[in-house]
């Protein structure tokens, strides 16, 4: 029968497990796709980055009213809701990709796939019939505002998950056995990422149009920057996985008796929350209390940081080291988050074994970070350099040199050839520097067909000599980054991982600064107004503000099919790398100040309350009298001090005032040690209850009450 009563509470943990995890998964996944978005739709980074926040702006519509409105409602059926919210958001997202037709790349291949013979350098008599097409607009170049609003309806459905789901538990839930349920949560929760970013990495590897085309007339590869995964593909795997976390929440009851105490009445989930008038007060004081505003600042300029970090890191390797986006995301999910998972876990097995203190806690927190925080630093070491592109990185004799201007791509070599400067179809020389197109190459035949074409002939070539013997050919695709990169990249994944593992260790302890600094009654705002405060102030503006850095490092532009800047084909890796660092060690650089700033203040303020205690303990040979908790709405606190003997007389006129018309004895009063009352700062040592007049209250039955109570909590 005992188990019977346990099964609804076991489910509901089980169910609520596999939410989180599955939303997790969706939101990972949707970070590992941020390439693949940018390259199918043609946008910059920094709207990409606008799409990828607006989960944020979602979930931070209706945060408020689930909060307030969500407890006096069926909670596992609003749960329910909001799993299926984020299916259909997950399965929105991923909708227009059966709306824009085949995807298209520029390249002279695909426009030449019936002749055996091509001739890129065209002279300009030959192309003039060519050099002015009639437009027609892409049909499906404004679908990336649905990915927009599915994103943001994902993020509407995670809403009620975490604020109910927490909520649900603590009310069932022992307080010993409440700790270790969220802690399951957690740990389950940071599997969903791992499998994100894996699930990423396999959907990048496949072409986008799989399954509508013929993979083998495809001629780019997953390294090539035209190169689209099957980046719809994860939101619908994504979308079955939420949709189906979301039907054990059906079938729960509205609420469970609480352990222990199944026969009695269930709890009241109708409770009247507290209205405005008392919601501004208790802003104010959470407000004006030093140690939470200075970790709330720290915090937004740490969650920047992370945010920016999380979102760009995939891309980051791609073009720093010449990665895939899919070994990129392989990677992270098997490398970075796992030691991250290691790592929070050690941070609270040190709290548990150890007993940290709350300012014990705050060092931890911050020496971890501050090392992973010097480790970053070290990846400003660990590059690669730009790759040689003429007209870009490097003139056409092989003179190094940064350029913007699009003159720079034309050369004696190519001028009569009337190519284009906004195409993109890079090919590799063996001299090692790439050339844009084999058009700005100079090249005028070629041999093979398909992935396997070589462009012969290429007058560009000439200029700069192969390092061997060889000839004035090219092949399609960028030339390969040398060994020195990748030396460079395993010491980056080996820096990234340790610094990675190091940062997570002080999650724990960072985090219980917030519950154990605030008072009782503030500790649900004060998360709240964290949480609204770090998305609103970081997670929303962060892509953004990323991405519009990241886009000021591009040389090379793509081109929409009717005009207008596509997405970035080539970034200066060197400014790529010093923005994308730079803005990450700035934003947890300044964090530090208000961190020690709250270690400071921690350690004052803990040393005056333990003077503060040490003052009031009563002296030797002293009792101290009060009147308990359970009565002080009706009988004000009185405390009384001093020697058995002088209190008798106190005692006496105390217990007659309640209407208790025996006297009570000196002898009768003993000392006993009674536990801290929820709204009394200071802890009683000797009760008195004049309330009910019962003699067994001098002879401290309260105290044995509670510890009577807390056997049967026990068992």
């Amino acid at each position: 029968m005992k188990l019977t009563c346990h099964m609804p509470g076991l489910m509901f943990i089980v169910a609520l497990s596999f939410a989180y995890f599955s939303k997790a998964l969706s939101g990972t996944y949707m970070k590992s796709s941020i390439t693949q978005i940018e390259r199918r739709f043609d946008l910059s980074s920094s709207l990409v980055g606008l799409i990828d926040g607006s989960f944020e702006m979602g979930n931070l519509l209706f945060l408020a009213l689930v909060s307030h409105f969500g407890a006096k409602m069926h909670r596992p059926r609003l749960i329910a809701v909001g799993c299926l919210l984020m299916a259909v958001g997950s399965a929105l997202t991923g909708l227009p990709h059966f709306f824009m037709g085949r995807y298209k790349y520029d390249t002279v291949i695909q426009s030449s796939e019936n002749e055996s013979i091509i001739a890129p350098c065209l002279n300009h008599v030959e192309c003039v019939s060519l050099s002015f097409p009639e437009c027609v607009k892409d049909p499906g170049s404004n679908m990336w505002i649905y990915v927009f609003l599915g994103n943001a309806l994902r993020g509407i459905g995670e809403t009620p998950v975490t604020p109910l789901g927490i909520s649900y538990i603590d009310d069932f839930a022992k307080a010993e056995n409440s700790a270790f349920y969220i802690a399951c949560l957690q740990t389950i929760t940071l599997l969903g990422p791992m499998f994100g970013f894996l699930l990423g990495s396999m959907c990048a590897k496949l072409y986008v149009d799989i399954g509508f085309v013929n993979v083998d007339t495809v001629t780019i590869t997953p390294k090539d920057a035209r190169w689209v995964g099957a980046w719809w593909l994860g939101f619908f795997v994504s979308s079955a996985i939420m949709l189906l976390s979301g039907i054990p929440f059906w079938f729960l009851p509205r609420s469970l008796p609480k352990q222990g105490k199944e026969n009695k009445e269930l709890p009241d989930t109708q409770q009247q929350h507290p209205g405005i008038t008392s919601f501004l007060p208790s802003l104010k004081k959470l407000l004006s209390t030093p140690t939470y505003f200075l970790l709330l600042c720290g915090s937004v300029l740490k969650f920047n940081s992370f945010i920016g970090l999380l979102t760009f890191k995939a891309k980051y390797m791609e073009q720093q080291f010449g990665q895939s986006a899919s070994r990129a995301n392989f990677l992270i999910g098997v490398l970075n988050l796992p030691v991250v998972a290691v790592g929070i876990f050690l941070g609270g097995l040190l709290m548990k074994r150890y007993k940290l203190s709350v300012v014990a806690g705050a060092q931890l927190s911050f020496l971890t970070s501050f090392t992973a925080y010097l480790l970053l630093l070290l990846q400003y070491g660990t590059k690669c350099d730009n790759i040689q592109v003429a007209g870009l990185t490097v003139s056409y004799n092989g003179t190094p040199g940064i350029s913007h201007d699009k003159q720079w791509l034309f050369s004696e070599c190519n001028r009569n050839c009337s190519c284009r400067a906004e195409e993109w179809d890079p090919v590799c020389s063996e001299n090692g520097i790439t050339y844009v197109s084999p058009c700005l190459a100079g090249c005028t035949g070629s041999t093979g067909h398909g992935k396997h074409t070589m462009f012969h002939n290429c007058s560009c070539v000439l200029l700069t000599p192969p390092p061997a013997e060889g000839s004035a050919s090219v092949t399609l695709g960028q030339c390969p980054r040398g060994a020195d990169c990748s030396r460079s990249f395993t010491s980056y994944m080996a820096v990234s991982v340790l610094s990675s593992f190091i940062n997570s260790l002080g999650s724990t302890p960072g985090y219980m600064i917030i519950i154990r600094c605030i008072k009782p009654q503030l500790k649900s705002l004060a998360l709240g107004i964290q949480t609204l405060v770090m998305r609103t102030l970081g997670g929303i503006p962060a892509p953004v503000y990323f991405g519009a850095f990241i886009d000021s490092s591009c040389l090379k532009w793509g081109m929409k099919k009717c005009g207008g800047r596509g997405a970035c084909r080539l970034y200066d890796s060197d400014m790529y790398r010093l923005i994308f660092l730079g803005l990450i060690t700035c934003l947890s650089g300044s964090a530090y100040f208000f961190i020690i700033a709250l270690i400071v203040l921690l350690r004052q303020q803990f040393a005056k309350e333990d003077k503060r205690t040490a003052e009031q303990a009563p002296k030797p040979g002293q009792i101290e009298l009060k009147v308990p908790c359970d009565f002080k709405k009706e009988f004000p606190v009185q405390t009384l001090t001093g020697t058995k003997e002088s209190l008798e007389p106190r005692a006496m006129q105390v217990t007659k005032e309640a209407g208790h018309e025996e006297a009570v004895t000196a002898n009768e009063l003993q000392a006993c040690p009674v536990e801290q009352c929820p709204d009394v700062d200071r802890p009683a040592e000797q009760t008195l209850n004049p309330a009910n007049g019962q003699t067994e209250v001098q002879k401290n039955t309260v105290c044995d009450s509670q510890h009577t109570d807390a056997k049967s909590d026990v068992m």
